[in-house]
């Protein structure tokens, strides 16, 4: 018995278990301190932000819940070898070990305010038409990266350990890597320009002059996802969406409509106007076409083809959705076809005549028409 109670005073590093046993409870103890101060302060403050107008303080609240939550696990830890008083070697590592968690604390909250970045910095003012969403998160993406650097380099200082001889001693290493992820930082750098001069967005339908053609749904750091229409994703790295025509539809104001109609070279000069005339008025008389005023507008006895004398008709509609634009389209051609046939004539098509001039002795008579010579030459041939 009188070991036991001397092993008991003895306890590790010179101090006695019960003391250990009471700097465990106090630690326990700020654990249910924390539990109180997340399901009853944290959440009444959260449930005021809600209330109010102002969306800032939520989002403040949102981000800095865990660092909040964890603060009384440093302070259990802190209080808890306070009181165990440790002498000799394992003083200084508790004593880094708090700091430590007191620096991560730090960093992790800030880490988590740049998490709403574009929202605090830029939600309020009028950045944030001017700057392009996506350059925003990337912008947050990269000082988040900075702030987790920064914070570890701190925590390894702490423990000793000389952040400037370890980044030296990675210097060659980085040389290879660097030499090795030239495409990379391309990449990297075009899609810092696509950003900049905001060619297109997340949502923007675009067409990639022989890459591809569909919905923006992700500007990464290497490369843009792209979901083509027939739902399949396109991966495509950014220098060619720097280097190559891209055509963003969804910026389009207008959506056009080019026709080269061709009639009848038996059409008259009389039927050729009253064609271009109602054609016109079918333009001009309907509000789902742009005003000749605001948009080029033309109607035009244009070319005299190969079978048709062509008309042109270059107007533009109102809407700019795919689907209205494609109904808009065939309910006028449904009405220029009536125009057509209303001026008594009709749309030319491909044709080729045959004119003999002499045929061989013996063929046929002159009086034979080509209908009728055409099965003697078949048969002559054959």
């Amino acid at each position: 018995m009188r070991l036991v109670i001397e092993v008991w005073q003895n306890g590790y590093a010179g101090v006695d278990f019960g003391r250990y046993i009471n700097a465990i409870g106090i630690f326990i103890g700020f654990l249910l301190i924390r539990r109180v101060f997340t399901r009853v302060v944290l959440s009444r403050i959260e449930a005021f932000a809600h209330r109010t107008s102002n969306d800032i303080d939520r989002k403040v609240l949102e981000a800095l819940r865990g660092p909040l939550t964890f603060i009384p696990i440093v302070m259990g830890f802190f209080f808890a070898t306070q009181y165990l008083d440790v002498k000799g070697a394992l003083a200084p590592i508790f004593e880094k070990a708090t700091r430590s968690m007191i620096v991560f604390t730090f960093f992790w909250g800030l880490f988590r305010l740049l998490g709403q970045f574009s929202y605090l910095v830029f939600g309020a003012t009028k950045l944030n038409k001017r700057l392009h969403s996506a350059l925003l998160s990337w912008i947050s993406n990269i000082l988040k990266v900075l702030v987790a650097a920064i914070g570890a380099a701190a925590i390894l200082e702490l423990w000793g350990i000389n952040v400037g001889t370890l980044i030296a001693g990675l210097g060659l290493f980085g040389v290879a890597v660097a030499l090795g992820a030239q495409d990379l930082f391309k990449n990297l750098i075009a899609g810092i320009l696509i950003l900049a001069e905001s060619r297109f967005k997340n949502g923007d339908w675009i067409k990639v002059s022989g890459v591809t053609e569909g919905i923006v749904e992700n500007i990464g750091f290497r490369s843009t996802r792209i979901r083509r229409f027939d739902k399949a994703p396109v991966v495509v790295p950014n220098t060619a969406l720097s280097d190559n025509p891209v055509i963003n539809f969804s910026e389009m104001t207008h959506r056009r409509i080019y026709w080269i109609l061709g009639v009848e070279y038996g059409t008259s000069v009389d039927q050729l106007k009253e064609i271009r005339d109602g054609i016109e008025k079918l333009v001009s008389d309907t509000n789902v076409f742009v005003s000749a005023d605001k948009a080029s507008t033309f109607v035009r006895i244009n070319s005299f083809g190969a079978s048709s004398i062509d008309i042109m008709l270059y107007c533009f509609t109102q809407t700019t959705n795919w689907g209205e634009w494609l109904k808009i389209k065939e309910q006028l051609a449904f009405d220029i076809k009536e125009v057509v046939e209303n001026a008594g004539t009709g749309f030319a098509f491909p044709s080729t005549s045959l004119y003999l001039e002499k045929l061989p002795e013996g063929l046929g008579k002159p009086e034979d028409t080509p209908s009728q010579l055409i099965p003697v030459l078949a048969e002559e041939k054959a």
